[in-house]
């Protein structure tokens, strides 16, 4: 059945216009887009549905953040694999590195990435158009440029050259909607652009608009896109305005901080995904914590860390251990504690809701989703010091030493060459960002040929060759579009 979405959304759109086509009155009963975009509150709807694919899906499905990215980055990386309880057969094909084109978890991110670019772009054209308040109108089209641009990040990092659409489809031609891929460096300049513009976005809000996109958001981002660019010089002064921009950012003194409903949106907190426990919405749920039904047998979690190794490379002092898995869990029914000792132990905890009763019940976790975390630009920041200067230099040695200290290990000492510190940045993030959809893209980066920790010189998966690189181009979407190639070794 998802195989047919593009197919049914493309038909809808054709029957849907093209039979409307002999109608010349004015609906009186429907709301058309030529209806709609004309006051402040439209203009606020449109952005929120920008928002929202970030958190729901149109069609009842796993949401983004809430848990089809994870698998791709994630199950695709070192860091996870399937469930051994899950069937199916696409899930575990990506957490070995064996999945084909035809995998419909990889043509699902790539319908949900361009749904929410689609709904970013209705945004940014309609509403220019409508008069209200000007200041208020140009943040809305800038929030709206963050999305589009956090949208195509992931785009073309997971599949490389991929068609750039930047207006809402208006002809009811289906061949003119079918575009060709654009080549990576043309998408690129498409973000920074966009991102450009959302540095102008203010610098915090309050009330019911804490969460959205800032300027210190931006540039954090900006930051990351030039550091995967591998443009250093940019990426220092993008990382330079969010450390000294007045921003206010800051470790919390406690990792676990990073992950409580209590301190959600907080000084950490750059950019957020946001979730909440028992909205009510089908579509909107988090389910990146584990879902145990019993505490006597539990069963096995969402994906666990691959044969437990992952959790080997704390140190016994690291307090991010305790927060990133769990072997045990109160029962409050019985007022035991269940330790879990088994194959499949530790499991993961970031996002497990410790609010929610019943315990078991995690589809609705209100652990918002930390897309951009202040460590996170530390630790950019040391690695661009580092490369900038090819030795690590004083400032380099104290940002990745603010993310140790928090986490309560010794400093790294001075005296570390260019290749080392690299590789103890990238331990570092491995570390800091478990289930945080970092570590895909860190193994791509410091790979090169193939899939491969650098640090432990081995294969993240056993099967990972140089294709595993790129995700292949859903089949569907070739199907569909004879504009559109495949990438290589699919």
């Amino acid at each position: 059945m998802k195989k047919l979405f593009s197919i049914i959304i493309i038909i809808t759109i054709y029957s849907t216009l093209h039979s409307c086509k002999k109608l010349t009155e004015n609906p009186d009963s429907v709301i058309v887009s030529s209806q709609f975009y004309k006051t402040s509150s439209d203009a606020n709807s449109a952005v929120n549905a920008a928002y929202s694919s970030l958190n729901s899906d149109p069609a009842g499905d796993f949401p983004l953040y809430g848990r089809q990215l994870n698998l791709l980055v994630e199950n695709g990386s070192d860091n996870q694999i399937y469930s051994p309880s899950n069937t199916n057969p696409d899930v575990r094909a990506l957490g070995t590195a064996t999945y084909v084109a035809a995998n419909s978890r990889v043509q699902k991110v790539w319908q949900q990435l361009y749904y929410g670019i689609n709904r970013a772009n209705i945004a940014i054209d309609n509403i220019p158009a409508i008069q209200f308040d000007t200041t208020l109108r140009s943040r809305l089209v800038r929030e709206s440029k963050f999305i589009r641009a956090l949208l195509y990040f992931n785009l073309v990092r997971l599949y490389g050259a991929v068609p750039l659409v930047l207006h809402n489809p208006t002809s009811i031609n289906v061949t003119s909607l079918l575009v060709g891929r654009t080549a990576s460096d043309s998408v690129y300049s498409q973000i920074i652009t966009d991102l450009k513009d959302a540095t102008n976005l203010p610098k915090s809000y309050s009330g019911a608009d804490v969460g959205r996109a800032t300027g210190g958001a931006a540039h954090a981002l900006l930051a990351k896109v030039y550091l995967t660019k591998q443009d250093w010089p940019n990426a220092l002064i993008q990382l330079n305005d969010v450390i000294n921009g007045g921003y206010g950012y800051a470790l919390f003194p406690n990792y676990i901080q990073a992950f409580q409903k209590s301190t959600k949106n907080g000084v950490e907190h750059i950019f957020s995904v946001q979730f909440e426990t028992n909205l009510g919405a089908v579509n909107s749920t988090q389910v990146l914590s584990q879902s145990f039904s019993s505490f006597n047998t539990g069963i096995f979690p969402v994906d666990i860390p691959a044969d437990s190794s992952i959790s080997k490379l704390f140190s016994a002092t690291d307090t991010r251990k305790a927060v990133t898995f769990y072997t045990s869990v109160f029962n409050a029914a019985t007022g035991k504690t269940v330790i879990f000792n088994n194959a499949y132990t530790p499991y993961f905890n970031k996002f497990v809701d410790y609010s929610l009763s019943p315990l078991s019940t995690q589809g609705q976790s209100g652990i918002n989703y930390p897309v951009i975390r202040y460590a996170d630009v530390l630790l950019m920041y040391a690695e661009v010091q580092n490369e900038i200067n090819e030795v690590p230099t004083p400032a380099a040695y104290n940002a990745i030493n603010q993310v140790r200290a928090r986490a309560n290990i010794p400093n790294l000492t001075p005296g570390l060459n260019h290749s080392d510190f690299r590789d103890s940045v990238f331990l570092e993030r491995r570390k800091e960002f478990i289930q945080e959809g970092h570590r895909w893209f860190d193994l791509v980066r410091q790979g090169g040929t193939v899939l491969v920790d650098a640090l432990h010189k081995y294969p993240a998966k056993s099967a990972a060759s140089s294709k595993n690189n790129l995700f292949p181009i859903p089949q569907v979407e070739i199907q569909l579009n004879p504009k559109l190639t495949q990438n290589p070794g699919y």
